[in-house]
């Protein structure tokens, strides 16, 4: 596994700065172990992608999709993008912004469910 270059890192931090509302919400709830001990990172560089947020010792990726993800070119990029990751080892679970907003409590009650907690 190679490490992380500077690019990478450029661009992750990038990300960081530039979360949606969305991501800043949900990142509240898993920032310092926050959903049942576990610890996640943000915009993680895996392979050619950022992963929104990443549970590393469950190989847990869990994405916020906006509007961005829903014509059909954007879908089959997605499938394609998952499709890679789950070949490296990690699962994903997906939620659009209107979940994060309408419902956090259970979008959190489904990533503990992913993680076995």
């Amino acid at each position: 596994m190679r490490g992380i270059g500077i690019l990478e890192t450029r661009k992750a931090r990038s990300l960081r700065e530039d979360q949606t509302r969305a991501e800043a919400l949900l990142w509240r709830a898993l920032r310092g172990r926050g959903l049942g001990g576990f610890k996640f990172v943000r915009q993680e560089p895996i392979g050619p992608y950022f992963a929104d947020f990443v549970c590393r010792d469950q190989m847990l990726i869990v994405e916020i999709d906006g509007a961005t993800h829903s014509t059909d070119l954007e879908l089959r990029h997605d499938a394609r993008r998952s499709e890679i990751l789950i070949d490296r080892g990690y699962r994903i679970v997906r939620f659009g912004n209107d979940d994060i907003y309408r419902n956090l409590d259970g979008v959190l009650e489904t990533i503990l469910a992913k993680l076995g907690g």
